[in-house]
């Protein structure tokens, strides 16, 4: 008989971020349950149908990700980390080539057999910065060897930037700064980073000049910063975000009362956030994003704490990459960036982006055992931090 009190117990690190989780995949099942009633509709088929198949399971598959990676001795993640880059690299050059076409971009893959796909920038993101802890960790003595440690490092940064901007520049861009900040975690020299940042620079002045899709982020570009000028169908998801914004108001109009959720073309995964606000208000998007917040600073925490520089370095650059695609996410939604097509982690749908988001959360709570183990400290004995108890 299934044993829900052994199951806790073995339930281990911070209790604040598994809160956060359970809220977050709880706000994702309302929400998108809402959202896709016009897509089901269009479908010919129920919402419940559409939900079960397409979110519901992955919620549930998600959170399995993060109770066995967390399960896992988080140092393992340094030698699977060299293993995930020999992967990544010729699976985003596949990509590239052989990937299925959308929007004038190839992001995705097709799983033979099952016939699924998925999206490698995913998988890229939590490679590169499970392997840049491993390599700032490795190299910390003699961490300004330009040789040994910088051209390796900056090496993976570039290639990996470059074959995600192609396709996909504003996930590209969020990664590469990530991994800015995580070579300033990793007290790289400012001499160096400014290499790094050179080289980011270039790259990205190449794929302007030799890709495809360099006409379509200008246009997003120009749209955000000039929305008078351009033709209302550039403008067309923009004005209908700001609508459900409007018309949300403080408390919102009430759980699957949305009307914008019937124009927007991804109200389930891009623009979300207007959804939330549409329905729950001022009130429920300030909670969304304080949920996020917390979630930074209980892995600042962690971090802090982490007697380990792979736990610490692991914890930071996986942390400072949830909450910057949150907020990323959350500020096209409300018109303070042009549209990047990124979802909100652990809320938008997406079955590749769920998978690979909920590991991201099992490694940090992966590290977060290891502090709760390396300190001491049981789980009864709480200690007060200001007004909130420190659970981990």
């Amino acid at each position: 008989m299934f044993n829900i009190n052994a199951l806790l117990e073995r339930t281990k690190g911070d209790r604040w971020i598994w809160i956060i989780i359970a809220l977050l995949s709880m706000i994702s099942i309302m929400v998108v349950y809402s959202a896709t009633g016009a897509i089901a509709y269009k479908k010919g088929i129920s919402v419940e149908k559409y939900l079960l198949f397409k979110h519901v399971i992955f919620v549930i598959l998600g959170i399995v990700m993060i109770y066995i990676a967390h399960l896992l001795d988080y140092k393992y993640y340094a030698g699977i980390s060299k293993i995930l880059m020999i992967i990544t690299i010729p699976l985003l050059l596949y990509t590239l080539i052989f990937g299925a076409n959308l929007n004038e971009a190839s992001r995705w893959v097709k799983i033979p057999v099952i016939g699924l796909t998925f999206q490698t920038s995913d998988l890229a993101k939590l490679s590169l910065i499970t392997f840049l802890a491993r390599m700032l960790t490795r190299k910390q003595e003699n961490i300004k060897d330009v040789k040994n440690a910088f051209l390796p490092i900056m090496g993976s940064v570039v290639v990996v930037f470059g074959l995600i901007a192609k396709a996909n520049l504003s996930t590209g861009l969020m990664l590469f700064g990530v991994s800015i900040l995580l070579l300033i975690v990793g007290r790289v020299s400012i001499k160096q980073i400014s290499w790094v940042m050179l080289g980011g620079v270039v790259m990205m002045f190449f794929l302007v000049l030799t890709t495809e899709r360099a006409g379509t982020w200008k246009s997003r570009v120009d749209t955000f910063l000039h929305p008078e000028k351009q033709h209302s169908d550039k403008t067309y998801q923009s004005d209908h975000a700001k609508i459900a914004l409007a018309t949300g108001g403080v408390l919102g109009k009430g759980p699957g009362n949305s009307t914008e959720r019937n124009f927007l073309p991804h109200p389930y995964s891009d623009f979300i956030f207007a959804i939330i606000i549409e329905e729950y208000g001022t009130v429920g998007g300030l909670a969304v994003i304080i949920l996020y917040l917390v979630l930074l600073y209980r892995c600042v925490r962690i971090v802090n704490r982490s007697p380990k520089a792979f736990g610490a370095l692991l914890a930071a650059g996986l942390s400072f990459s949830l909450t910057i695609q949150a907020f990323a996410n959350m500020a096209v939604a409300v018109g303070l960036g042009p549209v990047t097509g990124v979802p909100l982690p652990l809320v938008s749908m997406g079955g590749t982006s769920m998978i690979f988001t909920s590991i991201a959360f099992g490694i940090i709570l992966s590290v977060s055992r290891d502090v709760e183990e390396n300190s001491g400290v049981k789980k009864e004995e709480k200690v007060v931090v200001g007004s909130i108890p420190a659970m981990g």
